[in-house]
């Protein structure tokens, strides 16, 4: 499903906190229709680079284009335009206690369009039942299990029915079968909704499940090291970091510096 039309350019992009430089010359393109993953050690700066991408923090150098928008050059009327085309999940689900399942999808609605209440009830239930919550629309957060919180932190992700998903660790802190039930549910939105995905994982299989484009970033080096298809990556990418990270560690390999760089950013 994925094209080559590109949906977000990320140019030249340096990350810093202070003097302190986290991430540096970053180039990576993600396509429209693809589930891209951010990957990298723990440490190296991929949340931070997901705020980079949604507005919430400003590069120290470079640009974030959405098509042909470049997003920290646009004025803000246009960049909140350019955000509600954006749903986000965040780790830990980030679901309002105080509110049901149906009242917390609702909320986005309420605030940004102007739908009578009947209707968004209609909208915020239909999105629950698409992430396979159907009739807990009255349960809090508290009386849901962590894969179920997951959903429902997706659900309300997909209120707005955004072109482009940002997932942060959704898998983690799951059991291998409820992550693989959600990869099978990120698989499916992507198919039915057209939506692209990006989404920030450590989870191998996830990694090899769903993802179609990646870019991989290092905490040594401070840039990224290696870019494509997480499979092809496995196959063709000699990086000993890149190979250690996509096994686990039982990847021997050796590569010189020229060989790395000509192996590692894959089209």
């Amino acid at each position: 499903m994925n094209t080559t039309e590109p949906h977000i350019i990320v140019k030249d992009l340096t990350m810093s906190f202070g003097s302190d430089i986290l991430q540096h010359d970053l180039n990576f393109t993600v396509k429209r229709g693809d589930i891209f993953i951010i990957m990298g050690g723990s440490g190296c700066g991929k949340s931070t680079l997901m705020r980079h991408m949604i507005g919430l923090k400003a590069p120290t150098r470079g640009a974030v284009f959405y098509g042909s928008m470049n997003f920290w050059e646009s004025e803000p009327q246009e960049r909140d335009r350019m955000m509600r085309r954006c749903g986000i999940m965040y780790q830990s689900g980030a679901l309002w206690s105080s509110l049901t399942l149906v009242e917390n999808i609702a909320l986005s609605l309420e605030l940004y369009t102007s739908l009578k209440p009947v209707e968004i009830r209609e909208i915020a239930s239909l999105k629950l039942a698409l992430v396979g919550l159907a009739g807990f629309e009255e349960y809090y957060p508290s009386e849901i299990s962590g894969g179920m919180k997951k959903r429902a932190g997706i659900a309300r992700a997909m209120a707005l029915d955004p072109e482009l998903l940002f997932f942060d660790e959704p898998s983690s802190g799951l059991d291998p079968i409820s992550a693989r039930l959600l990869d099978d549910l990120i698989l499916e939105l992507r198919e039915s909704l057209g939506t692209t995905v990006v989404v920030i994982t450590h989870e191998l299989a996830s990694i090899f499940a769903i993802g179609t484009n990646s870019v991989f970033i290092d905490a040594v080096a401070k840039t990224m090291i290696a870019s494509g298809d997480p499979k092809r990556l496995l196959k063709e990418c000699a990086h000993p970091t890149v190979q250690n990270f996509l096994t686990r560690g039982e990847a021997k390999t050796e590569a010189h510096p020229g060989e790395v760089s000509a192996s590692c950013f894959l089209a």
